[in-house]
């Protein structure tokens, strides 16, 4: 890896960390948008699940006081049943369509909020979370990406800033989690990757702390903007991850 190579993957780091800090999700998406031009995908999907565990359990720590496990419970349960199924599905359905899928969805959803600051809050039970969590979990084993369909969940329910953290933070360790224990059993942590990892983390820690210092000057409508912003960046990282490979053989 030269000079450069290795400054894109840097800044990629700590960009991922900052956004992570700040909004409290979207590192995966950010970050996929570069390493996948600069290393292999499954280093990738290693590098962005051991960074995670990074994010979001101190998110989650940060925010310990908010917590409430009766409220994350449903999404979890749904979560760990969705994950191993959307695993299975890898085999029928073309992760990089999916994504595309996603990202396109991202946009148009985040171009919506932006433009439509003002909604009603969606009222649900216990059995819609779990059933989001089950989702979410099916789409994380797709595509390796946690969190996105919790975190629009969030935004529909219309809860503060904290309660959402609290709520989605979790979600995303406890995903982030599975997905790790199932990479390590297949053996795909490779020494190289390990390297990419100690490499990346001081930035990508950085980056994390900075954007949680920023967190805390935020209030209720400035979050929600921002989560709304970093969807819709998610969605164009997502999109152009996926298709500049087919572009450049297309030109080639």
């Amino acid at each position: 890896m030269d000079g450069i190579v290795l400054g894109l993957f840097l800044l990629a780091a700590f960009i991922g960390g900052f956004a992570s800090g700040l909004a409290g999700f979207a590192m995966g998406f950010i970050v996929s948008a570069v390493w996948l031009h600069l290393i292999t995908p499954i280093q990738t999907t290693t590098l962005i699940v051991g960074y995670s565990l990074w994010t979001q359990g101190y998110g989650v720590w940060k925010l310990r006081r908010s917590l409430s496990w009766r409220n994350v419970a449903p999404f979890i349960i749904g979560g760990t049943v969705g994950v191993p199924i959307g695993t299975v599905l890898l085999t029928y359905i073309d992760p990089g369509h999916m994504r595309s899928g996603v990202g396109l969805l991202l946009i148009v959803y985040g171009i919506y909020g932006l433009a439509q600051p003002a909604f009603k809050p969606l009222q649900a039970d216990v059995a819609a979370d779990g059933g989001v969590g089950f989702l979410n979990g099916i789409l994380c084993g797709l595509t390796g990406l946690p969190g996105f369909i919790i975190t629009v969940w969030c935004q529909l329910r219309g809860w503060t800033k904290d309660v959402q953290r609290a709520v989605f933070q979790p979600v995303m360790l406890a995903t982030s989690v599975m997905t790790g224990i199932s990479l390590s059993v297949t053996g795909t942590i490779s020494a190289e990757t390990v390297r990419l990892y100690l490499l990346g983390l001081p930035a990508m820690l950085a980056g994390l702390w900075l954007g949680f210092k920023l967190y805390g000057k935020l209030d209720d409508v400035a979050f929600r903007k921002v989560i709304l912003v970093l969807l819709v960046v998610s969605g164009l990282a997502l999109v152009a991850a996926q298709g500049w490979p087919i572009v450049r053989s297309s030109i080639g």
